[in-house]
């Protein structure tokens, strides 16, 4: 396609649909986000999936590293991930409540942080999650 073309389309697009940052009901009543993307009978692509899903992971590590650097940057990569992993559920509020186990975490006291990540209420919701995610932190892999 040529550019000019993209550039016209995408800027009537935008006028005429609007751009939409979070899902609303467009006026079919259809669940609708962006310029007009219809979820429910388009949804999204594979590649649009993984490409939300990275940038997600990279906005977490930015709240990681603002909010707990010297935690975060202390840390193997396998852990680096379970922080991401909790991040990315829990949201950073979320995580900073978990204020022993990022203790026991900064202690380098794995068996202890595991334990506390393990007799949270996170960790009844999510069931198999946590348990994986408190092993690679007992562990380191």
């Amino acid at each position: 396609m040529e550019p000019s073309i993209m550039n016209q389309a995408k800027a009537q697009l935008v006028r005429h649909e609007g751009l939409r940052l979070k899902p609303y009901r467009c006026t079919a009543g259809k669940l609708t986000i962006g310029v007009g993307r219809n979820l429910e009978d388009k949804g999204i692509s594979q590649q649009e999936a993984y490409e939300l899903l990275e940038n997600d992971i990279r906005e977490c590590e930015v709240q990681l590293l603002t909010e707990i650097p010297d935690i975060y940057l202390s840390l193997d990569i396998n852990r680096k991930v379970v922080l991401i992993n909790m991040c990315f559920n829990l949201g950073i509020k979320g995580l900073m409540g978990f204020k022993n186990t990022l203790a026991f975490i900064a202690a380098r006291d794995w068996e202890r942080a595991a334990n506390n990540m393990l007799a949270s209420r996170w960790a009844k919701q999510v069931g198999r999650r946590a348990i994986e995610l408190a092993e690679i932190m007992r562990k380191g892999e």
